[in-house]
């Protein structure tokens, strides 16, 4: 297990991707907590345990404000704030409404959006046309064999309305005062391109980790220590 050391604790908000929920964090989560710090792993409206609430009403707005009102709500300031795949979008947005409360910015081998874009804008696969997007199943994201059957059982069908609303960004996510890509080297996707653009970037710091997709269940000591390096 790789030794994660610090002296002051962080406020952590860890943002799941698409089909995902709060779930997936847990060993992480685990991990950050016993090193004395505060992690929240909100799941999103409409997937896993707040899947009781899928509705094709919700759009993207509906995530960034999920996230926006933990903050808030729990009165969480210098926070590292992680979105993973799809998550990416969502920390964005919220990072440009509450630019203040963050300190660091982390993409986990996710989608990093520009103003007035969608994920229909960036991402590669097609989305089709019906409400709601069903999983993927996690050996095409290469998840582990142990816990390919795990994430399989919990992946639930995703609002297709968040793919589809553009973000609207003021520049204020900007301002965030550090900003960091870990690329998933072993599942190569969609977003190695942002791995090649920001790697030779003074402004970002970005590290390779060799597993699949789902680094958080993956390599969890690696990320848990990736995270905190972050703050």
């Amino acid at each position: 297990m790789m030794a994660i050391s610090t002296t002051k604790p962080i406020n952590f908000v860890l943002v799941h991707g698409a089909w995902h929920g709060g779930w997936c964090w847990r060993r992480v989560a685990d991990l950050l907590t016993a090193r004395g710090h505060r992690v929240f792993t909100p799941t999103l409206t409409g997937l896993a345990d707040r899947s009781h609430l899928l509705s094709a009403d919700i759009d993207l707005t509906t995530h960034i404000t999920d996230v926006v009102n933990l903050i808030a709500w729990e009165d969480l300031d210098r926070v590292v704030l992680c979105g993973h795949s799809y998550g990416g979008v969502v920390v964005t947005g919220v990072a440009d409404r509450v630019a203040d409360r963050i300190a660091s910015l982390v993409y986990l081998d996710a989608f990093v959006p520009e103003n007035g874009q969608a994920m229909r804008d960036i991402v590669t696969r097609p989305l089709g046309d019906a409400p709601f997007i069903a999983p993927i199943p996690a050996a095409v994201f290469k998840v582990n064999a142990a816990d390919q059957a795990y994430v399989d059982a919990k992946c639930t069908p995703h609002p297709a309305g968040t793919m589809s609303e553009k973000l609207v960004l003021s520049g204020a996510y900007k301002t965030v005062p550090k900003r960091s890509f870990i690329w998933a080297a072993d599942y190569a996707g969609a977003m190695t391109r942002f791995y090649e653009q920001y790697k030779s970037d003074p402004a970002w710091s970005v590290h390779a980790v060799a597993c699949g997709h789902d680094v958080m269940l993956d390599k969890p000591e690696e990320l848990a220590a990736l995270l905190e390096q972050a703050a």
